[in-house]
This record gives structure tokens, sequence and C-alpha cells, in this order.
């Protein structure tokens, strides 16, 4: 039997409230403020409570000019080039990730395990290590200004190889023969046995690499020279810059706002899959 200590239980639930709180109270300030006139932000004391402009401010953002003084490009449209950027990150990297892991696992050729070990070396060298010579071939090749360039040199994962190839050795050997037996060449092995099997930690990496393409801001501040394909994180960025002089920040709060909006859907969309995917041990 669990002894009750009523000292133990008040400190582990105040310590997880006051997390909650830490947490909790930027996204709330910057919703009160998202909801607010431009002049009353300018106001002393700031408002805690939400006001009843939150519809007007979300209408001049997504449609309107948003922030005056900037010359960012519309927010819809640094919203789009960030979904497509996360999107095309995650969904590249799943795909690269896969069928490495089952080239490792399942062919056999020289120096396999030579090859598995430098792709996991690579975690050794982000992009920020390799920047320069990384921006000079996204030059040379004509894709600035581009989704390939945004997304291109972010797509190589040596953590899901690895990730897929634990998976994979994870699956009994007597599947690949029942699959042979039925004459399953190796990419219906893939396709119909693999795939499924692997579904919960597909959906696991998938939420994890979204966030990380969402919240990129070195190598698209780079490469990114145009204003029709800015990110959300960097016009966040510039909005602050421009505020401090011409305060908006109902703008710049509701720009925020909105830039949360889709990792979190994300996460409560495929918050089932996501927590088998990383409890999951047996196949």
């Amino acid at each position: 039997m669990v002894e009750r200590r009523p000292f133990i239980v008040f400190l582990t639930h105040f310590i997880l409230v006051v997390g909650v709180v830490a947490i909790a109270l930027p996204i709330w300030i910057t919703f009160v403020a998202a909801s607010h006139s431009e002049i009353r932000m300018t106001q002393v004391p700031l408002p805690l409570w939400p006001g009843d402009q939150l519809w007007v401010n979300f209408k001049n953002t997504l449609f309107g000019n948003g922030l005056e003084g900037t010359e960012t490009a519309p927010v819809w449209l640094m919203l789009t080039n960030s979904l497509v950027m996360a999107m095309m990150i995650s969904i590249g990297k799943i795909a690269i990730s896969l069928l490495s892991a089952f080239a490792i696992v399942y062919f056999k050729f020289p120096f396999r395990m030579g090859i598995f070990w430098l792709i996991f070396i690579t975690l050794m060298l982000p992009v920020e290590v390799r920047i320069l010579p990384t921006f000079e071939v996204v030059a040379q090749l004509g894709m600035l200004n581009s989704y390939w360039g945004l997304t291109i040199p972010l797509i190589a994962s040596a953590t899901a190889t690895f990730m897929f190839r634990q998976v994979f050795l994870t699956i009994p050997d007597e599947m690949l023969e029942s699959a042979r037996i039925d004459g399953a060449g190796p990419m219906r092995f893939f396709w119909d046995i693999l795939l499924p099997l692997s579904r919960t930690n597909i959906a696991a990496l998938f939420v994890i690499l979204f966030i990380y393409g969402w919240n990129q801001y070195l190598w698209p501040l780079l490469i990114t020279t145009d204003q029709d394909m800015t990110t959300i994180v960097i016009s966040i960025k510039q909005m602050l810059e421009v505020a401090e002089a011409s305060p908006q920040w109902n703008i710049v709060m509701m720009v925020a706002l909105l830039a949360m909006l889709p990792p979190i859907l994300v996460v409560i969309g495929m918050q089932k899959l996501f927590v088998q995917g990383l409890t999951e041990t047996d196949k």
C-alpha cells in the first residue's frame, strides 16, 4: 500500500500549477492584447481580460494591411509560406528516412553499417555549422526565394532514419518470409506491411518535424530576400522592430496568436497517434 504524504502531494500539485501558469500566462497575455484596440494597448495599466476587438483585429491582420509601417507580405501569405515549408520538411524527412531505414535493415550491400553510422554522425553537423557551403550550393542552383530552397537543405534527417531503423528491427523476420512466400516484392512488403506497422511512429515524428519546420528562423532569413517568400516567424521579428517606433501591439500579438495556431492544431489533431508512437514498444 502506498503511504499518502500530504506535504508531498501538496508540493507536487503546487509545482504543477506553477508550471502550468508559467506556460499559459504568456499565451493568455497574447490573446488579451490581440482582443483590444491600439489605443487601449498604449494605456496603463495594461488589460488582463479580453476586449471586444478580437474579430476586428483578426480581419485587419489576416486579410488587411497588417501592421502599418512594415513592408512584409500579407499575413495570410506568410502563414501559407510557413505551412508549405513545414509540410514539405516533415513529409520529405519522413519519406527519405523510411526508405533509408528500409534499405539499411532489409538489404545486404557492402559497407551497410558504415553508411548507417555516416548518416548518424551527421547529427553533429546541424544547419548552423554547414550554413555557408549550403547557402552557396542553393545559390548556385538558383533556389533562392523558392520553396525548394527553403526545404531541401533541411529534409535529410539522421534522427528519423535511426528511429525507423529501430522500429523495423522489432518486426519479426517471419513477416518477411511470409511476404516472400506470397510472392510480394520488396516494395510490396514495404507498402503493405512496414508502413501500416509504422503508422503511429510516423504520426509522432510528423508532429515533431512539423513544429521543427514551422519554427525555422535562421535558414529562411538567409535565403529569402523576396517579401512574398517571408515566413510568419521572420515577420514577427520584423513587426517587433517597427512596433518600437509605432506601437500597434494588438496587431503584433494577433500575428503571434495566428502563428501559434497551426502547430497547436497539429498536436491536438494527432495527439492520440503521437502518444502511441512515443510509447509503443511491441509490434
